[in-house]
């Protein structure tokens, strides 16, 4: 008797007749879908048992042959796949449209994967991680209109076939890696409607003349390519072009009258060239015309009136030029204008007195001129200004009652101006307004109690002006303000009760006024402070000893007033960059921790105060005690003469000695400034013996880093900077405290000398391991360990500091390792403490000596931002995932970037992955680490991600690790 039952057989049987029952496009789908690596359940409907895929996500349908359903469109964007690029989609004959943009889809795209697609209108493949040469078959498929491969890594020519497109409307190929010369044949493809080029590393060359061919063209987008030469006035003959973008290149000379005869164009994008001589006019018959940006070059002479006239222009870019001569008057006719930036010109005269009558104003940026007059009464009539900027002119007259009204302002700085007479109230209050920037000028009169008003505000700067009267309690309801600076005016009064419950407040400068009372205490929630300024005021009482709570006040300035008692011990829980509290009538004694050189001019004018270190004062506040027989005070006569020659002796033994020690290491300590940031117990001397050739353990682009072994066994690391360091800077920087930033500690400035003192790492910089022995000891998880740890430091320069700081100079040799080889960034903005460049929130200039993690637009621009220290962020993934660094020689005139993917198109992921990992059961989770890497490292700016979205990317790759 048989005892096994049919079920199982039965069952075999029911699922091969369901998949028996898909139809061959779905059987396709469905072996296109097993290439994937796909998260979640975006495709957990693509089942086999199904008759057919047209109701599965991304797939459309249509009536075929027969009436039978075919598919015809598949839209997979945005899903997060990896893996290659499908050639089983190009197998289904119907196909018309595919689109996988936003994935990573990190193959090559051969021509014969590509060649069956024949029923193809559009393809889209942009924002994947697509990598080697175009694949020139595309051009064969008769019916493509539209081919979008923006975003990906390809490299190498535009193919010549590609000027045989018979039906191509639409070509974007948008940030990748191209790099020979924009081809002419393009202005051959005379269906063309869009051409798309931006953001590649194209070799420098000429716009060529043959666009302008291209007589159905309405888009022409090339900035970012590595143009040179003059813009060919042949372009004029583009009478459909709507868009127009050059900018970002090298182009010179003059900008061509032609450009009037763009008839159908609303964009011209100029901006970042080397344009020279007048704007053009006759621009005014462009009816079309909206926006203009030819910011960023070299243009002169006036502003032409008709530019104002163009009847729909609603944007207006001519910043950072050689402009003179006035504001056109025309400029408060043009009834669309809702943006003006002319700042950083050399425009002079008052601003049209009727400015914003008759315009939609919304941002007026006209600062950095040479501006006189008054402002305009009613810039704001259009009653949508958001942005009132006028910084660094001569504007006069006070500010226009009008400007109460203007419920949108969001922004106004009127700093460094000649205002006068009193700030109407109601624009204290302004509900919107975050940003109110009065200071240097001449207004007078009270914070009126409007202010509380103001609840979005964050930034209040009204430093040197001659306000007087109290702070009003009402400002204690700003709970978002962050600064607080209204030094140098004529304030009285105590400070209001409700300044405790600012937690957002950041800075609070209040010194040269005549404040007075006690100090406030229950101030626990100034947890954010970071410099308080009270100096040069009547302050009288105690010093709060809550000041010692708030750890991340490193500027403290109580100097200048009538404050007694003894300094709080708390304050030795700071760590002050800064610290004075000299001029006032303090007792006791000076905490020992602030007895050394960095604080030595910190507690001058306190005759009250002992100085010495073990606290016993011969004059103590008491005074010298009366009745003591002649006998003693002769005796003590005698032993202070005798300890005086014996100190004398002593510092003079000492002071030849360190005389010698200077003379080995180079240094003089005629004339140093110390700032210090951390709690010392050594000295600039200290250092200066230490820094010999032998302790040398680095040397860079900003300086020589030497390993010095202080007198308490104490290790740090010092660095002698080849410049001069920006003391404002390095106070800046001595400030950052997190987990992940190696700290600075202290500068010591000389002529001759200039050091910086960090912590010191035990296993040095992340690139020394790369190349050296402990390399093989960097397992997979702590080399994703170490990207998580450098990404959150990063990502707290560029999110978590106000304003923002750029590194400038990010790579391996920066990212520094401790005992367990847990990551701390260094250097972080040290390119901005050695140009002395302006400390913009968003650029700085940086040293162009690590180029290998430089991003493609650093070329053009020469200007770093929070953008390019992604790039470079990802650059540094590519190396702990190959173990090759960036600047390796084997590149030769190529980069890692370009060599991984090369690597993966030729031989796939395992091809980069360095041989000393252990790839067991990890290659996905390595190839997402690498698919972020790449993403970092992507060509287009805009393409790279935030470093906060970064930082999260990793962690949830981390919980899976």
């Amino acid at each position: 008797m048989n005892t096994h039952s049919p079920l199982p057989a039965l069952l075999l049987l029911q699922l091969w007749v369901m998949a028996a029952a898909l139809n061959q496009e779905g059987v396709l789908l469905l072996r296109a879908k097993g290439g994937f690596e796909i998260p979640g359940d975006s495709l957990a409907d693509w089942k086999s048992g199904d008759p057919t895929p047209c109701n599965w996500t991304g797939v459309f349908c249509s009536s075929g042959a027969g009436g039978q359903p075919t598919v015809t469109k598949i839209d997979l964007s945005e899903l997060n796949m990896a893996g290659p690029f499908p050639a089983e989609f190009c197998l289904l004959p119907s196909l018309s449209f595919l689109s996988l943009s936003f994935n990573y889809i990190n193959s090559s795209l051969p021509n014969s994967s590509v060649l069956p697609c024949s029923s193809l209108t559009h393809l889209d493949l942009s924002q994947n991680v697509l990598v080697g040469a175009l694949p020139s078959a595309l051009s064969s498929l008769p019916l493509l209109r539209h081919l979008n491969l923006a975003g990906n890594n390809f490299t190498g020519a535009i193919p010549d076939s590609y000027s045989l497109f018979p039906s191509l409307q639409t070509l974007s190929l948008t940030a990748n890696l191209l790099n020979d010369t924009i081809p002419p044949f393009l202005g051959n493809i005379s269906t063309l409607r869009q051409l798309n080029l931006s953001y590649n590393p194209f070799a420098a060359g000429p716009l060529p003349r043959q666009l302008s061919n291209l007589t159905n063209l309405d888009t022409l987008w090339l900035a970012g390519c590595s143009l040179t030469g003059e813009i060919p006035p042949e372009l004029g003959r583009l009478s459909k072009l709507t868009n127009f973008d050059v900018s970002s290149n090298f182009l010179t000379g003059e900008i061509p009258d032609a450009l009037s005869a763009l008839t159908s164009v609303v964009q011209i994008e100029l901006y970042n060239n080397s344009l020279t001589g007048r704007f053009p006019a006759g621009l005014s018959n462009l009816t079309a015309l909206r926006r203009i940006d030819a910011s960023m070059n070299h243009l002169s002479g006036p502003i032409p009136d008709d530019i104002f006239s163009i009847p729909l222009l609603d944007s207006l870019h001519l910043y950072d030029n050689q402009f003179n001569g006035s504001v056109p008057t025309t400029a408060a006719m043009a009834s669309h204008l809702f943006e003006l930036r002319l700042f950083g010109n050399q425009l002079s005269g008052p601003l049209p007195a009727s400015l914003g009558i008759n315009s939609p104003l919304r941002f007026v940026d006209i600062s950095y001129n040479q501006l006189t007059g008054e402002i305009p009464r009613a810039i704001c009539g259009g009653g949508v200004l958001q942005e009132l900027l006028l910084i660094n002119n001569y504007i006069s007259g006070g500010l226009p009652q009008d400007l109460t009204r203007c419920k949108t302002l969001t922004r106004v700085r009127l700093a460094n101006n000649l205002l006068s007479g009193e700030v109407p109230a109601g624009i204290w209050g302004l509900p919107n307004l975050s940003t109110l920037e009065l200071a240097n000028n001449s207004l007078s009169g009270s914070i009126p109690a409007d202010i509380a008003g103001a609840k979005n505000l964050i930034k209040l700067q009204i430093s040197d002006n001659q306000f007087s009267g109290n702070i009003p309690a009402g400002i204690g309801s700003l709970s978002m303000l962050s600064e607080l600076s209204a030094s140098g005016n004529r304030l009285t009064g105590r400070l209001p009760e409700s300044l405790r419950v600012l937690g957002e407040l950041v800075l609070l400068l209040l010194h040269k006024n005549f404040l007075s009372g006690e100090l406030l205490t229950g101030i626990q929630q100034w947890k954010n402070l970071t410099q308080l300024n009270l100096a040069n005021n009547e302050f009288t009482g105690l010093i709060p000893s809550e000041l010692g709570d708030l750890r991340a006040l490193v500027f403290l300035d109580l100097s200048g007033n009538q404050l007694v008692g003894e300094i709080p011990i708390q304050l030795q829980n700071l760590q002050p960059s800064q610290l004075n509290l000299s001029d006032n009538q303090l007792s006791g004694s000076i905490p020992p921790l602030f007895m050394n050189r960095a604080y030595q001019n910190s507690f001058l004018g306190n005759p009250s105060l002992c100085r010495d270190p073990t606290g016993n004062c011969l004059s103590s506040i008491n005074g010298a005690r009366r009745g003591r027989s002649k006998f003693f005070w002769l005796l003590r006569s005698i032993l202070i003469l005798f300890a005086v020659v014996l100190i004398v002796g002593l510092s003079f033994h000492r002071y030849k000695k360190r005389k010698t020690d200077m003379a080995k290491s180079g240094l003089n300590n005629s004339d140093w400034i110390l700032m210090t940031s951390h709690k010392l117990g050594f000295s600039e001397c200290d250092i200066s013996r230490c820094l010999q050739e032998d302790n040398v353990i680095g040397s860079g682009a900003s300086g020589k880093v030497y390993k010095v072994v202080l007198g308490n066994d104490e290790v740090v690391a010092v660095k002698k900077l080849w410049n001069s360091p920006d003391m404002d800077a390095v106070a800046a920087l001595g400030k950052i405290r997190h987990k992940n930033i190696v700290n600075l500690w202290s500068c010591c400035v000389e002529r001759d000398s200039k050091l910086l003192v960090y912590e010191f790492m035990v296993n040095g910089s992340l690139r020394d391991v790369l190349r050296g022995g402990k390399a093989g000891a960097l397992c997979w998880g702590l080399r994703l360990r170490i990207a998580m740890d450098a990404a959150e430091g990063l990502c707290y320069l560029h999110h978590g500091c106000h304003p923002p700081i750029v590194h400038g100079n990010f790579n391996s040799n920066n990212i520094l390792l401790d005992a367990d080889f847990g990551a701390k960034v260094a250097d972080s903005g040290v390119a901005m403490v050695v140009d002395g460049v302006e400390k913009s929130p968003a650029f700085m200039s940086v040293d162009a000596a690590s180029g290998a993690y430089h991003p493609p637009e650093y070329s053009c621009t020469r200007r770093f931002n929070e953008k390019n220290d992604v790039h470079s962020f990802g650059v540094v993934i590519l190396e702990l995932i190959t173990g090759k660094l960036a600047a390796d020689t084997e590149f030769g005139e190529n980069d890692l970037v370009n060599w991984v993917c090369s690597g993966i198109q030729q031989n796939g992921v395992k091809e980069v992955i360095d041989s000393r990992l252990d790839l067991c059961n990890k290659e996905e989770e390595i190839t997402k680490f690498l698919s972020i890497g790449l993403l970092c490292s992507s060509f287009l700016p805009m393409s790279r991600p935030p470093m906060m979205k970064v930082v999260k990317m990793l962690a949830r790759l981390m919980e899976h690790s």
